[in-house]
């Protein structure tokens, strides 16, 4: 049997991260959703700290820009430039549309730049789409 890919959602708008957890919940490849709310605790939980300590790496990391704490743009800079976690695809999902925003996460090593809809059906259906592209490849991702 095929593990079930982790996601971390990293995201501090409870709106935006309940209707996110539901389009991945909802996905016709089913995946686990942990959530954390700034990058400090992002950062936590990928460095196996505190109360992170046991969990497992995500196969794909959801990943909001304007976090309390560090914000999206030092998180990924933070995991690109650790080993142990550069190899974990960053989807940045964000309502920024701006060209700065857009290129400087590809120079930090995005694999993917999503501005998040401003209406209900598509926000859901641009989660399920990343959900579904990275949970069909979850074993690849994990190397299996």
């Amino acid at each position: 049997m095929t593990p079930v890919p982790e996601v971390l959602l990293v995201d501090d708008n409870p709106a935006d991260a309940a209707l996110a957890r539901e389009a991945l919940e909802q996905s016709p490849f089913p995946c686990r959703v942990r959530e954390t709310v700034n990058g400090d605790e992002a950062l936590a939980l990928l460095r196996r700290q505190g109360r992170f300590a046991d969990g497992p790496l995500p196969d794909v990391i959801i990943l909001d820009l304007n976090l309390p704490k560090r914000g999206g743009e030092v998180v990924l800079s933070e995991l690109r430039s650790d080993p142990s976690l550069r190899q974990i695809p960053v989807v940045v999902f964000s309502t920024s549309r701006s060209n700065r925003d857009i290129v400087r996460c590809y120079q930090l090593g995005a694999n993917c730049y999503l501005s998040k809809p401003g209406n209900l059906k598509d926000f859901l259906s641009t989660v399920q789409m990343i959900g579904e592209y990275f949970g069909s490849r979850g074993a690849t991702l994990r190397g299996e």
